[in-house]
């Protein structure tokens, strides 16, 4: 290949030349392909690869401030950890035995979410918003939203916790699934060094709070998990402000970070994205059992809680997934708790599907009703009656929307007004 230098004004020939050479050469000149005298200008396909150098040399300035930020992350174990056991990280029939191991580095085995992630010095996790520096695991995303909203709380979709109020919702880069449906993946499948963002404290999301007005702070839009120790810090300042926090979330955490947050959320809605371990290792790359484990913790927990199924033609709609799930939840944490059945439109790498037909998500309402579940709805189709609540004894509306808006609340003293039964739900704001 020959490539006229700009700086020496003459051709030079490169048997082997690496990218970086390439683009240094190149860079503003005109490149001769094969001896024939082809020249392509700087501004056409040469240009776009000398601003992607550009881009990957900013992303990675930007991680290296990160990381050199980047707080100490809660729930992980190292190699070197004082009685750390082998088998935190290696399985019962791998054959380890005896004395610990030097690996000639800090492993560090992940304990926030059911992905058990180990990571080994300079890598992070499946999530992507942690990773192992120098031998302990750090938070990439504390402190750094990407996303933050005010949306009213019926968009969680939370209709059973303080209908009509404001949520200030907000989102750091990363997610522990990879569902290829999902319809944030912008955010959950990115990497915080994506996003040029200023570090906003605790505190200051709680200011934000105050200026909007809106009584909820909301985790929301990514899995919240992944930035457990910025979500706990804010909800605990929050509390002593008198505001609500809420968690929107896929459920796949351990036991221990979830009753961290339990105690100090005051509502969490789940994704229980279909009832099939087949179904979950396919399309999200996880597995069934930690978010059922993760459902029954939260209900046990006493604080709100609601569950969305997002309902994906010929892939979770069977009338025995729908059953099944329904019956699961009416047998392990009641009734009373609310399923939104919720319509699936084509997105990320999913685009072959199409949306979900309204006939389904009503199939799956009924069915629900059928098993005992009190508040099932039909979820991501404006104006449907299936938004409402009705009251289980009398069967009135008690609480009518339009979108996501409460257009009539006819619940008082959190019990139906036409015949005085009670509505399970949190009505009022704490005092």
């Amino acid at each position: 290949m020959q490539i006229f230098d700009n700086r020496s004004r003459e051709f030079v020939f490169r048997r082997r030349l690496s990218r970086r050479q390439f683009l240094k050469l190149t860079s503003g000149s005109a490149l001769v392909l094969g001896g024939l005298g082809i020249g392509v200008s700087r501004s056409s396909w040469l240009g776009e690869l000398v601003d992607e150098a550009a881009a990957a040399r900013s992303t990675s300035s930007a991680l290296e401030s990160l990381l050199e930020k980047a707080p100490i992350a809660r729930y992980w174990i190292s190699s070197n950890s004082k009685g750390a056991d082998c088998l935190s990280c290696h399985k019962p029939d791998d054959g380890v035995t005896g004395d610990l191991f030097d690996h000639g580095q800090t492993i560090i085995k992940c304990a926030l979410c059911a992905q058990g992630c180990v990571i080994r010095e300079g890598e992070r996790g499946g999530c992507r918003a942690r990773a192992n520096v120098d031998g302990k695991l750090r938070s990439l995303v504390y402190g750094r939203p990407v996303s933050v909203h005010v949306d009213p709380i019926e968009k969680k979709p939370f209709y059973h916790f303080l209908p009509g109020s404001a949520a200030f919702s907000l989102a750091t880069a990363g997610c522990p699934l990879h569902c290829k449906f999902c319809q944030n993946w912008e955010i959950s499948q990115s990497r915080p060094e994506d996003f040029d963002v200023e570090f906003v404290p605790p505190d200051g999301i709680v200011r934000d709070t105050e200026k909007s007005k809106a009584p909820v702070i909301a985790f929301t839009y990514n899995e919240p998990t992944v930035f457990i120790e910025y979500l706990t810090d804010i909800a605990r300042i929050a509390r002593t402000k008198g505001f609500s926090s809420v968690m929107i979330s896929c459920g796949f955490m351990n036991e221990e970070p979830l009753a961290e947050m339990c105690s100090v959320l005051d509502a969490i809605k789940i994704d229980l994205k279909g009832f099939s371990g087949e179904f979950y290792r396919r399309v999200c790359s996880a597995e069934l059992q930690p978010v059922l484990r993760s459902i029954k913790q939260v209900s046990r927990s006493g604080i709100h809680l609601e569950i969305v199924n997002l309902v994906v033609p010929t892939l979770n709609d069977s009338d025995e997934m729908l059953e099944g799930l329904s019956r699961w939840v009416v047998n392990e944490v009641g009734p009373d708790v609310p399923i939104h059945f919720t319509r699936f439109h084509p997105d990320y790498q999913m685009l072959n599907l199409p949306p979900t037909p309204v006939e389904t998500l009503e199939k799956a309402y009924q069915i629900a009703k059928a098993e005992g579940v009190r508040y099932p709805f039909v979820g991501n189709v404006p104006g449907h009656p299936g938004n409402n609540t009705y009251c289980p004894k009398c069967g009135k509306p008690v609480i009518t929307r339009t979108s996501f808006f409460v257009t009539e609340n006819r619940i008082a003293n959190g019990k139906c007004v036409y015949c005085e039964e009670p509505i399970a739900g949190v009505w009022t704001r704490p005092r």
